[in-house]
């Protein structure tokens, strides 16, 4: 490359590094939005009203002089409000929606709870870049399992009942009469019991092949009171059975899978003839051109150290990634023996595929 080629554009330079400082202080104040939803620290403040660093640490039991460092952070971020003539702080209505009401379709705080996770195993994934090898789903620090169940359940609540599955022909009015459902790499089992809770003539297994993530899925659906009819089993893509069931579901997973055309086939072989099977995965367009975005900035970041190592960890290694996009996809499954692939509907974070035989 020629000199003149490396001729350093202060404005651009300027620029990048403001996008530095910006990209540092969420990364740094990621760790800290753990903190204050493991401590009650938005929950305290969800009343939105303004309150006092003292004030909020007798709230919540911790100690004023890391609440008041906490809290200016959180002002800096502009996740709470400051009032410079009170000293109060306070959390909009917004801001509480996002971070204080774990039932709210804007639940944030299990996003950045996965941000941990990633960064406690940063060691581990770094060596997977020298060696090639994998690295499990069931080897990463257990914040991933909570912080993804978390991350989903709110986008699930929103979606799954109200939109994706009218989305599909015929298969809310088999499930209102009473159909049976299979939920493959249900993790905790929130998409599992958002369908049991909405379709109460129907019986829904959900399967995973991490055990701990079973577990708690059974305690969950015992939670829910839908255990008569729900049950949860350890298994891969390529080994659950039960079939034939009448749909067949797989959300935000089959990108993560070792072998997705042999889960594909699978599916296939436990489907009912006339039966459907749901692909929900992370929004993504095509063309890498065409990611480059903040979702699909956030949907790489997780396939580099979750959904690509997992996917190495396990037989063929396919490692489709978190952005394969709908004709990868829909090459998948039918190299799997499917025949009919539609898109059925999308979000700015999920696309939805009907897949029929």
């Amino acid at each position: 490359m020629a000199a003149k080629d490396r001729t350093v554009d202060e404005a651009r330079l300027d620029e990048f590094m403001a996008k530095f400082v910006q990209d540092a202080g969420a990364a740094m104040s990621a760790v800290l939005v753990v903190i204050g939803d493991r401590l009650g620290l938005y929950r305290a403040m969800a009343d939105c009203e303004p309150v006092t660093a003292a004030q909020l640490a007798e709230r919540t039991g911790t100690k004023e002089r890391y609440v008041r460092e906490w809290l200016s952070n959180q002002a800096a971020s502009g996740y709470v409000e400051y009032d410079p003539a009170g000293g109060t702080f306070r959390l909009p209505p917004e801001q509480a929606m996002a971070l204080a009401d774990e039932s709210s379709p804007a639940f944030v705080p299990g996003a950045f709870q996965i941000v941990a996770a990633m960064a406690k195993d940063e060691a581990q994934i770094t060596e997977r870049f020298r060696t090639g090898d994998g690295f499990g789903w069931h080897e990463h620090h257990p914040d991933l399992f909570a912080g993804t169940e978390r991350f989903f359940r709110p986008g699930y609540l929103a979606n799954i009942v109200p939109s994706w599955l009218p989305a599909l022909d015929g298969v809310v009015e088999k499930l209102e009469a009473g159909a049976r459902v299979a939920d493959i790499g249900c993790g905790h089992g929130a998409s599992t019991i958002v369908m049991a809770q909405a379709f109460p003539n129907s019986t829904f297994v959900g399967s995973d092949y991490h055990e701990a993530s079973v577990e708690t899925a059974r305690r969950a659906a015992d939670r829910a009171g839908v255990s008569d009819r729900v049950a949860f089993e350890v298994a891969g893509a390529t080994e659950f059975g039960g079939g034939p069931f009448d749909l067949v579901c797989v959300y935000d997973a089959l990108h993560d899978m070792g072998d997705p055309v042999g889960a594909s086939a699978h599916v296939l072989a436990q489907l009912a003839p006339d039966g459907t099977w749901m692909v929900v995965e992370p929004f993504a367009n095509d063309a890498l051109e065409d990611n480059l975005n903040p979702v699909g900035r956030v949907y790489y970041a997780a396939s580099t150290c979750i959904c690509t190592p997992n996917s190495l960890s396990q037989d063929v290694g396919l490692a489709l990634g978190a952005q394969a996009g709908p004709a990868r996809l829909a090459d998948v499954v039918r190299q799997g023996g499917f025949t009919r692939v539609r898109e059925a509907t999308a979000t700015p974070f999920n696309l939805v595929l009907e897949v029929r035989p």
